[in-house]
């Protein structure tokens, strides 16, 4: 090349070398570095070049390309002519290009792709006389006019479809390439009309001008709506920009020896050691990922075509042992000759990955740091997701193909932005579409699972919701899907949108209706894998449970210990309701006592219940925090009824709720100050944990509870509570002549308990940090109303996500970070964790470990994604600090 590697735009692969390696990923994107790693490795690749993904920045700024751009190219050119012995351009021996993209970190399907490049009135021909398969030679023409229309002039590609469908059906014929010569020669001249009369310009006949649009046009295709969603949902930055890579054509469509085909090294939904992908005959790539046309299982071209499916098999054996992990690999098979266009990493379900983790070490490929450090936690949400009760009695609608594992049951809707409205709206979707494209993404991430009537297990529908893991059935052939009437038929039977089904990604079964799912059970591999993590983490983990049942599903899932029992949970149901309510009702203290001794029981049998289900781990019970009005009645009929039940008129009712209405209840009479003002309430509360914990002491059980008061602002409001509970404590113990060892401590939830927290340490012995209140009162959010305008927040990139679903590090993660520091300046001993809805987000594990805090605590389905995540936070650390923590 004409300057040094250092200056290079540019970057050639081809004749057994190349220009760049597996290592520069963010230079040549993911596809570029793979290109060049396969051909320094001697794989066969067809030659070709890559545009650095620095340019793509660059472009988009100022929407022209860097002036030594061109030059680059232009060398890169001669040289691929060179390598190929064709001519760009000529019409002798026309050397013709696909023009793809590749990021650093892999977007399939997101961005754009452009095939058989260089084809005009002129190359056509000589490709004709080449190939001596003047069908083959249109066929690509044909498909070459329609991508670079949709993609470079941004047509609708409906304009095109339906023009070809429309010849299809009056011919009577079911594939593109079974169209006659002429009609192909026809559809070439009918898609060029459209695009001259769409958009007022001529498609553009000199291959060197076809270049440059397309190259324009992958840049672009960074910032399309579908590759910024799929960006936001997987965190991957805006700033990476996309390379472009030019590689010269072997066609996969010249014939029954010919064929294309996407390939994975392990199943990617299982995780089974075998080679695992689809093909079609006499196609190219797109038909297979586009679900136009239904693929055969690759174990087929061990018959069809036995040598290239034995050197396939060689190369991804070579691929994955060379790369330590799962390859998706894209090849062509041209008159009986294989290529490789694309290796990388393997997206998989998360079922597959941890089998595969466990199975590379169980290989000697990775280590056992290397199985917990390459999962992402989020995916094990996959392994817990529920599956059809077998016990139900099932409508089954249609079998498919089982592309992605889980089962969902919603209400059906086929279109993308349809799904969207409606998941905002809490309503459960289900999917359907003929089959999936980028455009539809957006619908995709709303809906609960996903129904195609074409494609294959790789093509755009099952690669996404793999990847997303939602569960999908791809290719249910015998769904007939009317998108304008908003209804898909099956045998004779009518479905509309609005209807339930239930669709089962692990069978490719649909049924009619709303089937019972039941949870999962968790596998060898899991234990193996969450064993392996176990050994690696400092936090702890503990569970959020307010009932016996959560309290055994979150030691089921490896919790140890409670973060967060609530308390209130345990008041809003039955007699237990109507005790509380005459407990508000009350007109003094006396008679508050009273309703408070029918409620003494309940809770003192719930406690026995979570402290025996526990097994001897800490409990951490929050004291009663909700403001009181929530117990109350809004319906006239319910108030009515309270009336009947209570004795008092229906205007006392009233009355008692007015006074204590509010105009922000988050901050009004809730937390340690009803425990102030109405002292009694902490007293019950405090009787039926420690008789409850006696009891199961007394019976040889093991009990650790923690006593955790609310809302606290000041170090007096935390004094005043600790003491009724303390001397309650002393009463029951003595009563019971058994002691249990127990803690005190506070919720952090407010900024001026961080500010504090050296005062509140002195008499607290744990903090437990309420991150979903702190993050409410720091960010001055409700977040019932914020969903009004964070949205618009983070599309005008005034924040980056939302705060109550991902912790603000550098906000409330200051006032954590403050708060536990001053909190052990006091009390060395000081147990600190974490217990909002953060506690399960991989990020603000990684924030607690860098805390040294002891625990964090989350609901129970997320308990695994917390270890998981809490081992790969402490590989992070390893060997950088000093691990000194109080005793959990």
């Amino acid at each position: 090349m004409t300057d040094s590697l250092s200056q290079s735009l540019v970057y050639f692969f081809g004749q057994g070398r190349a220009d760049g390696t597996a290592a520069m990923k963010e230079t040549l994107g993911g596809k570029g570095a793979g290109l060049a790693e396969m051909t320094n490795l001697g794989i066969p690749v067809p030659p070709g070049f890559t545009i650095s993904a620095t340019v793509c920045g660059t472009y988009l700024e100022v929407q022209q390309f860097p002036p030594r751009l061109r030059p680059q190219v232009e060398t890169a050119l001669q040289r691929l002519e060179a390598a190929t012995g064709k001519q760009f351009g000529g019409a002798e021996n026309p050397l013709l290009v696909s023009v793809r993209s590749g990021a650093a970190l892999s977007m399939p399907g997101m961005m754009e792709t452009i095939l058989n490049l260089g084809l005009n009135e002129q190359t056509v021909a000589g490709l004709e006389r080449l190939s001596e398969n003047p069908r083959f030679a249109w066929d690509s023409y044909r498909r070459f006019v329609q991508m670079y229309g949709a993609v470079v002039f941004d047509l609708p590609k409906k304009l095109f479809d339906d023009q070809l469908e429309s010849r299809k059906h009056r011919l009577k014929v079911a594939r593109d390439i079974d169209l006659p010569l002429d009609e192909l020669k026809a559809t070439v001249a009918d898609f060029k009309s459209i695009i001259q009369r769409e958009t007022g310009k001529p498609f553009p006949e000199n291959p060197l001008d076809q270049l440059w649009g397309a190259i324009a046009a992958v840049f672009e295709s960074w910032n399309t709506r579908r590759a910024i969603d799929y960006r936001k949902l997987h965190d991957i930055p805006d700033s990476l920009g996309t390379a472009v890579n030019i590689v010269a054509m072997v066609f996969g469509n010249m014939g029954e020896d010919s064929g294309t085909g996407v390939a994975f090294t392990r199943d990617p939904s299982t995780g089974e050691h075998r080679l695992y992908g689809e093909y079609l005959l006499n196609a190219q790539g797109e038909d297979v990922v586009s679900g136009a046309r239904t693929p055969e299982p690759i174990d087929h071209l061990k018959t069809s075509h036995p040598h290239a499916y034995t050197e396939l098999e060689r190369v991804a054996r070579t691929l994955e042992r060379h790369f330590r992990d799962v390859q998706d690999l894209e090849f062509t098979i041209e008159r009986g000759r294989l290529y490789m266009l694309q290796t990388r990493r393997g997206q998989r379900s998360g079922h597959a990955a941890v089998r595969i983790a466990v199975e590379m070490v169980e290989e000697g490929l990775i280590s056992e740091e290397e199985a917990v450090a390459r999962i992402p936690p989020n995916d094990l949400n996959q392994l817990l997701h529920p599956t059809i009760d077998p016990t139900a009695h099932l409508d089954l609608l249609t079998t498919g193909l089982p592309a992605s594992p889980g089962a969902a049951s919603g209400t059906v809707v086929f279109e993308a932005d349809h799904a969207e409205e409606l998941g905002r709206k809490g309503v459960a979707v289900i999917l359907v579409r003929r089959e999936t494209s980028p455009e539809d993404f957006h619908g995709m991430v709303a809906a609960k699972a996903i129904l195609t009537a074409r494609g294959g297990m790789t093509s755009h529908a099952a690669v996404v919701a793999r990847g997303m893991g939602k569960p999908c059935v791809a290719g249910a052939q015998e769904i007939d899907v009317d998108e304008g009437q908003r209804r898909f038929n099956v045998d004779g039977r009518g479905i509309s949108e609005g209807e339930w089904i239930t669709v089962d990604g692990s069978t490719g079964k649909v049924f009619a209706g709303q089937a019972r799912l039941v949870s999962p059970t968790l596998g060898a591999h899991f234990n193996r894998l969450m064993s392996w993590a176990d050994e690696m983490r400092h936090l702890r983990v503990r569970v959020n449970a307010d009932t016996p049942a959560d309290t055994h599903r979150g030691r089921d899932f490896g919790a140890e210990g409670i973060g967060l029992c609530r308390t209130e949970h345990m008041f809003f149901e039955g007699d237990r309701l109507i005790s509380m309510r005459e407990m508000i009702l009350a007109e003094d203290g006396e008679g508050r006592q009273r309703a408070l001794a029918k409620l003494l029981p309940m809770q003192r049998g719930d406690f026995e219940g979570i402290f025996r289900a526990m097994e001897g781990f800490p409990v951490t019970i929050r004291l009663l925090d909700p403001p009181l009005h929530e117990f109350l009645p809004k319906d006239p009929a319910e108030i009515e009824a309270l009336a009947q039940q209570t004795g008092r008129s229906v205007k006392e009712i009233n009355r008692k709720i007015a006074t204590l209405s509010e105009i922000n209840p988050m901050l009004g009479l809730r937390g340690c100050r009803l425990g102030i003002m109405y002292p009694e309430i902490t007293a019950m509360q405090a009787r039926a944990i420690f008789e409850a914990a006696c009891t199961v002491a007394e019976r040889k059980g093991r009990v650790q509870p923690e006593v955790m008061i609310p809302l606290v602002a000041h170090v007096i409001e935390f004094r005043k509570q600790a003491l009724i509970v303390r001397q309650v404590a002393e009463e029951v113990f003595r009563s019971r002549q058994i002691t249990v060892p127990y803690l005190l401590g506070t919720m952090i939830e407010l900024p001026r308990a961080a500010l504090t927290a050296d005062e509140i340490a002195r008499e607290a012995q744990f903090f437990s940090f309420g991150t979903n209140d702190l993050t409410q009162t720091t960010w001055g959010l409700s977040r019932d109303d914020a969903g009004l305008f964070l949205p618009s927040y983070i599309e005008d990139n005034i924040i980056e996500f939302d705060p109550f679903q991902e912790l603000d590090t550098s906000g409330v993660g200051k006032l954590i970070a403050m708060a536990v520091d001053l909190g052990r300046r006091t009390r060395q001993d000081l147990k600190v964790g974490i217990c909002g809805e953060h506690g399960g987000e991989p990020r603000a594990v990684h924030f607690c470990e860098a805390q040294k805090m002891n625990y964090v605590s989350c609901s129970p389905y997320r308990v695994p994604i917390a270890r998981l995540a809490a081992a790969q936070a402490a590989l992070a650390e390893r060997g950088t600090m000093d691990r000194t923590r109080a005793t959990v």
